[in-house]
């Protein structure tokens, strides 16, 4: 978002029509739902209270929900309010030109056009680059942030955050920026949540994946948008220090995942121990030690759930099962007395798109194949077997 969009007032409050933009920003993926139907019916008037509880130090977070996520994999989600998500749009519409100039090229994640299919592109273009087009050695490192969400320092997170604001940030609202970060980081959800899962789904996640079980002080609730951006930033001093004090060529970052290419194997070894005290020592992190991959890079990798190999690309074992399970999940609203057609079509559409960024020609295949024939009756595949259309077959 440019920033002459957000130039505040001279008192250094933050215009109400911000709060509208960051309002329609939050809408548009919310439409259906029913917190922002209740929320549209006198949006105006709740608007204006926001923008003069934020302006006046009043804003409270409210509670939030939390529950447990199964897929892709088993993970506790807090979910904020409308009127939250509101004030985190409205707090990455005016970072995010800031934090952009601090990132580097290959960190991805919640930035425009670097998604899941942007990095994973970037991890096959490093091993072709390193290996000059698969005729060289060379070595693929894998490391993960062990617990990463539940481990972030929150006061390290602050002090990184006030001190790129202070710095770089020319805008009088400046102060009120730093209130809001401030509101949204050191506020606790596990103090004031509401259980939308059972106790018992609890059971079988480990410590480090559970807010209710971090370390005072530590640890960002997995769901808010802030935080993704947030989570983001926290790794990018680690970012610099792999380009440019180790000066490491091939190197990609999504969220924890840390992917390196390079052709000598003993540097890749001895990258992990500068990697490993460079999180401790700076970031309060570790990096989990059951999760360091290191081979050759014809052995392949998995990245983000797929499994990268010289000329090819396979999904991985749990989006497999996931796909299944989707399967069968289709299969049973195909079969219910009424027909959700927009949630069959975005669930078959979601899985066939994401399968073909891979050479999965025969899973695609077996996928529609294992469809129950209702599907038929309500949509049509288009001729290239990657999306359906929702005309109805005749």
């Amino acid at each position: 978002m440019e920033h002459d969009r957000f130039e505040p007032n001279e008192k250094g409050d933050i215009p109400l029509e911000h709060f509208f933009l960051a309002y329609f920003d939050c809408r548009e993926n919310k439409k259906k739902k029913e917190e922002a139907i209740n929320f549209e019916f006198n949006y105006e008037r709740e608007l204006v209270k926001l923008w003069r509880d934020v302006n006046n130090e009043r804003y409270n977070v409210s509670a939030l929900d939390v529950f447990i996520s199964e897929r892709p994999v088993k993970r506790e989600i807090f979910a904020a309010r409308f009127r939250d998500r509101i004030v985190h749009h409205l707090v990455v519409n005016k970072l995010e030109y800031l934090l952009e100039k601090e990132f580097i090229y290959d960190t991805h994640s919640c930035r425009k056009g670097r998604g899941v299919h942007f990095a994973i592109n970037r991890a096959k273009r490093h091993i072709l680059r390193c290996s000059k087009n698969y005729t060289k050695d060379c070595h693929i490192l894998k490391l993960d942030i062990k617990g990463y969400f539940m481990s972030i320092d929150k006061g390290i997170l602050l002090n990184n955050l006030e001190s790129l604001i202070n710095q770089k940030y020319l805008v009088r609202d400046k102060d009120k920026l730093i209130y809001l970060c401030r509101a949204i980081i050191n506020n606790n959800p596990t103090k004031n949540c509401i259980r939308k899962s059972p106790r018992e789904k609890w059971i079988g996640l480990p410590k480090s994946k559970s807010l209710f079980c971090a370390k005072n002080n530590c640890g960002l609730p997995i769901g808010n948008y802030t935080n993704q951006v947030f989570a983001n930033l926290y790794l990018t001093p680690l970012d610099h220090f792999v380009k440019h004090k180790l000066r490491v060529k091939h190197y990609v970052r999504y969220v924890d995942d840390i992917f390196i290419v390079h052709k000598d194997k003993n540097q890749l070894k001895a990258i992990i121990s500068l990697i490993k005290a460079y999180t401790e020592n700076n970031l309060n992190l570790s990096i989990h030690p059951k999760k360091i991959y290191l081979q050759h890079y014809q052995k392949g990798a998995e990245f983000l759930g797929i499994y990268i190999k010289p000329y090819r690309c396979y999904v991985s074992r749990r989006i497999k099962g996931n796909l299944w399970q989707a399967t069968r999940d289709i299969n049973i609203l195909l079969e219910s007395e009424e027909i959700d057609t927009n949630t069959i079509l975005s669930k078959t559409n979601s899985y066939l798109g994401l399968l073909s960024h891979s050479n999965t020609y025969k899973l695609r295949k077996k996928f529609l194949n294992n469809l129950s024939p209702n599907m038929w009756k309500y949509f049509s595949l288009k001729k290239n077997c990657c999306s359906f259309s929702n005309s109805l077959v005749i």
